[in-house]
């Protein structure tokens, strides 16, 4: 089977992947937009997430192959293709519990007690079960209690728990598959899922790129991938990079926060989703979250359309005519230089409605001044350079890119009605 992809060219899919990518669960993808209220202000940005799902598997793939070269043997050809297909599937199916319009309706899940979701381990959920649920967590319930997992385990040698076992570390792994020669391969084949280098971020930001009209996301994947390694330390085996690519690896992370800052965060698609939160938060709001996985699947953008255009309220209505509020103000700088507060109380005070909405721009999830804002495992860096010994540093001991970007970009908004805004900007020059 081959797919057409217009980033990556022709992708193979083997005959037993095909089951997979041809399941239920993973063709609903196709009814959701990876870019959300995006397409807004960026009509082309309409592509879906099964798109970029097969283009993550793809690059995992190539990214597979970079680290464990078969001619190298690092491993049993056997085992090297289990280990290869059972990434190529995590990346496939890394998004399938993404709600309608992506992101922007995931605060309206239900908690993640609610799901019972037996494949995670006790301990590592033990702190959230009473919090919200997430996306990645309808993924493992999806992976790992549902047809998919059936389908996945009657055509791989592996299950879908195993697969989920490398979109969250969270999921509890009870045999060795990961184990080969007395190495444990999955954090490597992990962090190619999700990490600071990972092929989620590698794919999407090429294809928002290229759907969305913006340059900000062009980067060079394939030197990236090209450079890509692996270290061990005490028979754990991570991911690593040749130090040749490291200024590669900068342009990538700026690129992705000039992404959020320039693009996922744009004005117009972010008055969406604020307006979507005030409907989902309204008293009359009865809109279905599924705790069963087979239910889900008919959760996508065409049923959530669908439901707003019969809710009888004023924000689903906004929604569905495209009327939104209008930006009256907006800042942008620190935290402390972004806070609205003030200007919706005089707003409020003189009977003017007000959206508040905040974004914040970062670097990294995993790093800031040194700080791990989030535990991630290492990446390597390998120095090879000529006269001189190997070294091999950690990830942000070997750029400067977390120390010049460490501060955060905050941008607050506030929205008003259309027929109120000059007025509420002359209100609040005049404070």
């Amino acid at each position: 089977m081959e797919v057409r992809d217009p980033i990556h060219g022709a992708v193979q899919v083997s005959e037993a992947e095909a089951f997979v990518v041809d399941h239920p669960f993973v063709q609903r993808l196709r009814g959701i937009k990876q870019m959300g209220f995006s397409e807004l202000p960026f009509p082309g940005a309409v592509h879906s997430r099964y798109a970029h799902s097969v283009g993550v598997m793809e690059l995992a793939g190539r990214a597979f192959d970079a680290v464990v070269k078969p001619e190298r043997g690092f491993l049993p050809a056997g085992r090297r293709a289990e280990l290869r297909a059972c990434v190529r599937l995590a990346a496939l199916c890394h998004d399938l519990g993404h709600a309608p319009f992506s992101h922007c309706t995931e605060f309206a899940m239900p908690t993640l007690h609610a799901l019972r979701i037996e494949a995670y381990s006790p301990e590592a959920v033990a702190g959230r079960l009473t919090a919200q649920a997430t996306h990645e967590d309808y993924t493992i319930g999806i992976l790992t209690a549902s047809s998919l997992a059936t389908c996945i385990a009657e055509h791989f040698s592996f299950t879908g728990r195993h697969v989920a076992g490398l979109v969250s570390h969270e999921v509890a792994i009870e045999d060795d598959f990961f184990v080969v020669d007395g190495l444990d391969w999955r954090r490597l084949l992990s962090q190619l899922i999700s990490s600071e280098l990972d092929v989620d971020r590698l794919d999407y930001l090429q294809r928002d790129s290229y759907y969305s009209g913006a340059r900000y996301g062009q980067i060079d994947v394939g030197w990236l991938i090209g450079n890509l390694e692996f270290q061990v330390q005490n028979d754990t085996v991570s991911l690593a990079l040749d130090h040749r690519a490291i200024y590669a690896f900068d342009d990538f992370m700026i690129a992705r926060y000039h992404m959020f800052v320039m693009v996922y965060f744009h004005h117009k698609s972010v008055v969406f989703e604020e307006m979507l939160k005030r409907h989902f938060t309204s008293a009359v709001v009865n809109y279905p979250f599924p705790t069963d996985m087979e239910g889900y699947l008919h959760l996508d953008d065409v049923h959530l359309h669908s439901y707003l255009r019969g809710a009888d309220d004023p924000w689903a209505r906004r929604i569905v005519e495209r009327r939104p509020y209008r930006r009256a103000l907006e800042l942008h700088g620190s935290f402390q230089e972004v806070q609205t507060d003030d200007a919706v109380a005089v707003l409020s005070g003189a009977g003017i409605d007000c959206l508040q909405a905040s974004s914040t721009g970062k670097l990294s999830r995993y790093n800031v001044m040194g700080q791990k804002r989030e535990k991630a495992p290492r990446i390597y860096v390998v120095q090879r350079q000529p006269g001189c010994l190997e070294r091999v540093l950690s990830l942000e001991d070997a750029t400067r890119i977390f120390e010049r970007y460490q501060d955060e970009r905050h941008i607050a908004r506030v929205y008003v009605p259309e027929d109120r805004v000059d007025e509420a900007q002359a209100m609040m020059r005049s404070r």
